[in-house]
C-alpha cells in the first residue's frame, strides 16, 4: 500500500488546495514515502522505462497526427512530407517509429522479469492481468500504426492480419468486413486504423494508472519473492528507487538515441518505402520484429483456424499464469528446476522470433513446430507439475536477511515445494 504521507504544505495556497484536493499528499505517499523493498535490482527499473516510453509515444504521436493525412491517395505523401518539410519532422517520426520498438523491447524484459521472480502470484493476480491487457493494447496499437505509412508492407500486413479473423466460424467474414469498412482494404480501413491508433494510447495510459494503483495496493514483489515484514525490509521510494530508475532510463535513452540517430531504419522494412500497390504482392510479408514469435506460431500450423487459435492463445495464456503455476515459492532464485525450464522458454521465444523472419519452408517449419510445442507445454504441463515435484531451496526469513546474505541458519530444515513465500 502507499506509504504514510508526512507531507505538510508550507504555502497558504498549497494549504488551501490540500484541504480541498489533497493531490500533493497523494503524490507524496505514492512516489516519495511509498515503502519499497530494499533488495530491488535494476530489472525493476523497466516499469519506469515503460512509463517514459509511453509518454514519448503519446507526445510524438500527437504532433505527427497534426501533419498526417489519413487518405489512401495522400497518406504516403504526407509521411514523406513530414520527413522533408516539417521542422524536425524526421526526428519526430524516427522517435515514434523506433520508440515503438524500444517500448516492446522494454515490455518483453518486464514480462520475463515478472515470470522469473513470480510477480504474478497471489496477491498480485489483478496487477498481472492488467499488465497483459496493456500488452494486448500495445500490440493492437502497434499494428495499426504500422499500417498508417501506407507503404507496400503496411498495406499487405493489414490485408494478411485482418484476413485472419475470417477463420472464425460463422462470424469471421462479418468481422473482416467491419474491420475493412467494406469488401477490401481501402480508405475506410485506413481511417479506422488511424482513429484507433490515435485513441488507444490514451486507453493504455488509463490502464497503466490502474496497473500502478494495483501495484500500490498489493505492494511490489522483489528478487527474494517474500513479503516485507519490518521497516528494515523497505526503504522510501524517493530517493532510493527514483535515482536508480532515473539512471537506467538515461542508459536506455542512450540505446534509443543510437537507433534514432545512427540506424533509424534498421528495424524497418525497405518495402515500406514503396507506395502501397494492391496489384503487386511483396516477395515476403514480414511483420515488425516484436510480432515475429507469434507469426512463427501462426505459420507453424497448417490449418488456418487452428493457427489463428494458437496465435491468440499464445498471448491470452499469459493471463492465466497465476493459476497455471502451482508452486507457492515465487522467486526462481529458490527454484532450481524451474529456472532451467524458464531459460528454455526464453530461448524458445527468441527462437520463434528468429524463425518468424524466415520463409515458412523446410527446417524452419519443423523447428517452429517444435518450439511452439514447448511454448505451450511450458504453461500447460511444466508449470502445473513443477509445483508438486520440485524441491525448492530454503527461503530467507526476511528481505533484510537476503540483502545481508546471512542465509538460513545451518541445520534449518528446507521448506517443502508447497511452502508459502
Amino acid at each position: 500500500m502507499s506509504g504514510h504521507s508526512t507531507y505538510q504544505p508550507k504555502s497558504g495556497a498549497m494549504k488551501w488546495l490540500e484541504r480541498r484536493l489533497p493531490i500533493a499528499s497523494l503524490v507524496h505517499s505514492s512516489f516519495v514515502a511509498y515503502p519499497t523493498p530494499r533488495n530491488l535490482n535494476y530489472w525493476w527499473t523497466f516499469g519506469g522505462i515503460l512509463s517514459f516510453m509511453l509518454g514519448v509515444q503519446i507526445v510524438t504521436g500527437v504532433v505527427l497526427a497534426m501533419h498526417y493525412t489519413p487518405h489512401v491517395d495522400l497518406a504516403f505523401k504526407s509521411v514523406e512530407g513530414i520527413m522533408r518539410d516539417v521542422n524536425y519532422g524526421w526526428l519526430l517520426r524516427y522517435l515514434h517509429a523506433n520508440g515503438a520498438a524500444m517500448f516492446f523491447l522494454a515490455v518483453y524484459i518486464h514480462i520475463f522479469r515478472g515470470m522469473y521472480y513470480g510477480s504474478y502470484k497471489e496477491p498480485r493476480e489483478v496487477l498481472w492481468i492488467l499488465g497483459v491487457i496493456i500488452y494486448l493494447l500495445m500490440m493492437a496499437t502497434g499494428f495499426m500504426g504500422y499500417v498508417l505509412p501506407w507503404g507496400q508492407m503496411s498495406f499487405w500486413a493489414a490485408t494478411v492480419i485482418t484476413n485472419l479473423f475470417s477463420a472464425i466460424p460463422l462470424v469471421g467474414d462479418t468481422i473482416v468486413t467491419w474491420l475493412w469498412g467494406g469488401y477490401a482494404v481501402g480508405n475506410p480501413t485506413l481511417n479506422r486504423f488511424y482513429s484507433l491508433h490515435y485513441l488507444l494510447p490514451f486507453v493504455i495510459a488509463g490502464v497503466v494508472v490502474l496497473h500502478v494503483w494495483a501495484l500500490h495496493v498489493a505492494g511490489q514483489n522483489n528478487p527474494a519473492g517474500i513479503e516485507p515484514k519490518t521497516d528494515k525490509d523497505t526503504v522510501p521510494f524517493t530517493p532510493y528507487a527514483t535515482v536508480k530508475d532515473a539512471f537506467f532510463v538515461a542508459c536506455f535513452c542512450v540505446l534509443f538515441a543510437w537507433f534514432v540517430f545512427y540506424i533509424p531504419n534498421y528495424l524497418g522494412h525497405a518495402d515500406n518505402y514503396i507506395p502501397a500497390n494492391p496489384a503487386q504482392t511483396p516477395a515476403e510479408i514480414v511483420p515488425e520484429w516484436y510480432y515475429l514469435p507469434f507469426y512463427a506460431i501462426l505459420r507453424s500450423i497448417p490449418n488456418k483456424l487452428l493457427g489463428v487459435t494458437a496465435l491468440f492463445s499464445s498471448i491470452l495464456i499469459l493471463a492465466f499464469l497465476p493459476w497455471l503455476d502451482t508452486s507457492k515459492v515465487r522467486s526462481a532464485r529458490y527454484r532450481p528446476l524451474y529456472r532451467q525450464f524458464f531459460w528454455l522458454f526464453v530461448i524458445s521465444a527468441i527462437g520463434l522470433g528468429y524463425l518468424g523472419s524466415k520463409p515458412p519452408e523446410g527446417i524452419y517449419v519443423i523447428l517452429s513446430r517444435i518450439l511452439t510445442l514447448y511454448y505451450f507445454a511450458y504453461f500447460i504441463i511444466v508449470l502445473p507439475l513443477l509445483g508438486f515435484f520440485e524441491k525448492t531451496k530454503p527461503l530467507p526469513h526476511s528481505i533484510a536477511e537476503s540483502v545481508l546474505k546471512e542465509g538460513v541458519p545451518l541445520g534449518a530444515s528446507a521448506p517443502s515445494s508447497r511452502a508459502k513465500a
